[in-house]
């Protein structure tokens, strides 16, 4: 008979998914290299566009950095005296971190490199185990952070700064001294929104009796924490224990001292290492692809702001030519070609503009099928064009033969000519913007409702005012031989 040795088989089916879940993690961090080096690559932006935006632009090349040296940050955080410092520099095994009882004693964000080694985990079985299991981290760095209290003075830009680096970090340490306050409890809440592993340290236990001690984790793990954090989340440690110690006097007596005795951390050591050694690369990759979206979305909105603001000006410029050269031009058949020239050239100016160039043909198509998803302006202008102008270049013929007295029926046909023009061209450049700014494409809509909507925005007599005041003025000149000014 063929035996069947189950729990071998089990071990090899557990080192064959271990095996399959690292490779897919491996090429899951490449895709989120290889992502982020394209981001950066294809930003396409001007000289003008990137000032102002050197901050963000830093920190998304720092991500990059994080990726490629596989950097781990651990932020931590909590109230002024709750021994954030100390916890840190316990972890370190060196006073590296300012730790004191004053507020401001962290004014600042401060950070230094982790490096773990046997020592410092201590001679147990236990612990070289965990050790040598944590070896799946590979080359990683990890990076310990220091902030100011998030009860410090002036809040609100601290807490900015803490959201601003919750958001950056893989892990977070919220530290604390005995039972949550409220607004310790709002701080946990809202650093859990950045969505970002979270342990919470309950720092000094050697200050309370064992009983009172396991009375306040319980109360805070069954009752305050309950809805936030599961109890796996939440580690005891004494990062700065204070022992009594008996000293012979002089005199002989015995007087009893306090002094710092060796920190009690190995359990979030470990508990660290758990965490970076199960998921240590994904987390990694997760957030850094996360930071960086949000950072390429408010670079994005920003060159498009800027664009859009360059495009609108642009848009107006050819608003402006289009409806003095319609105005000053009573031929018809000039008219129409003369407005359709200026129309493509405001398209092809735009797409540059947007890094999509686009040669005269196409612009030619697309201009056509904005034209007819356009519907009624292009027909009302097609229709002020054949009427105003046949109408305008009579009575421009009809100035000198009158003396002058056709020169004001001349100009207001000119101008309504012109303001149906420019409402039209206008609808153009921003139909095209709009197109351009979605990369070339209509999107989910199709081109029929982005047409709309735009035109649902226009004003045309606020347009039409815009430019009324300007076309006077540029009306004004001698063209012909005739004499607008009298």
């Amino acid at each position: 008979m063929l035996s069947f040795d189950s729990s071998s088989h089990s071990e090899e089916l557990e080192l064959t998914l271990l095996s399959f879940q690292e490779i897919t993690t491996e090429i899951n961090y490449k895709k989120a290299q290889n992502s982020l080096r394209d981001l950066i690559r294809n930003l396409d932006l001007s000289d003008q566009e990137q000032a102002g935006l050197e901050s963000d632009l830093s920190r998304l090349t720092e991500m990059l950095d994080k990726l490629e040296h596989s950097l781990v940050q651990i932020a931590a955080f909590g109230m002024v005296g709750r021994g954030k410092s100390s916890v840190l520099n316990a972890l370190l095994g060196q006073e590296i971190f300012t730790a004191g009882p004053l507020h401001g004693v962290t004014n600042k964000i401060n950070s230094a490199n982790w490096q773990l080694t046997p020592e410092k985990l201590g001679n147990t079985e236990e612990n070289l185990q965990t050790l040598t299991i944590s070896t799946g981290i590979g080359k990683s760095k990890i990076q310990l952070i220091d902030t100011p209290g998030i009860d410090e003075v002036n809040g609100e830009v601290r807490e900015a700064l803490a959201c601003d680096l919750a958001k950056q970090v893989d892990l977070i340490l919220f530290v604390i001294a005995g039972d949550l306050t409220q607004v310790e409890y709002n701080a946990l809440s809202r650093l859990r929104e950045a969505g970002k592993p979270i342990l919470l340290v309950f720092n000094k236990i050697d200050q309370y009796p064992e009983a009172d001690r396991l009375a306040i984790y319980h109360k805070i793990r069954d009752e305050r924490v309950k809805q936030l954090l599961s109890p796996e989340e939440i580690v005891m440690v004494a990062a700065s224990p204070l022992q009594a110690q008996a000293i012979r006097q002089a005199d002989g007596k015995l007087k009893v001292q306090r002094q710092r005795g060796q920190p009690q951390v190995d359990s979030l050591k470990l508990k660290i290492l758990e965490i970076l050694n199960r998921e240590g690369k994904s987390l990694i990759a997760l957030n850094s692809m996360l930071f960086a979206d949000e950072v390429n979305e408010q670079i994005l909105q920003r060159k498009l702001e800027i664009r859009e603001e360059a495009a609108n000006r642009l848009i107006y410029k050819g608003v402006m030519f289009k409806a003095v050269a319609i105005a000053l031009n009573p031929v018809t058949a000039i008219d129409l070609f003369t407005g359709a020239i200026i129309d493509i050239a405001i398209i092809i100016t735009l797409s540059r503009l947007y890094g999509i160039p686009m040669t005269q043909a196409g612009a030619i198509a697309l201009l056509r099928k904005i034209a007819l998803s356009m519907g009624g302006i292009g027909a009302s202008e097609l229709l002020a064009t054949l009427g105003l102008s046949s109408l305008k270049g009579m009575l421009g013929l009809s100035v000198p033969l009158t003396g002058g007295l056709s020169l004001a029926p001349y100009l207001s046909i000119a101008i309504a000519q012109a303001g149906v023009a420019g409402v039209s061209s206008y609808a153009i450049g921003q139909i095209t913007k709009t197109y351009l700014a979605n990369g070339a494409s209509w999107g989910p809509d199709g081109p029929k409702a982005v047409v709309k909507n735009i035109l649902d925005s226009l004003d045309e007599e606020s347009i039409l005012n815009r430019i009324k005041s300007e076309l006077q003025a540029k009306l004004r000149v001698n063209q012909s031989g005739i004499n607008f000014e009298k």
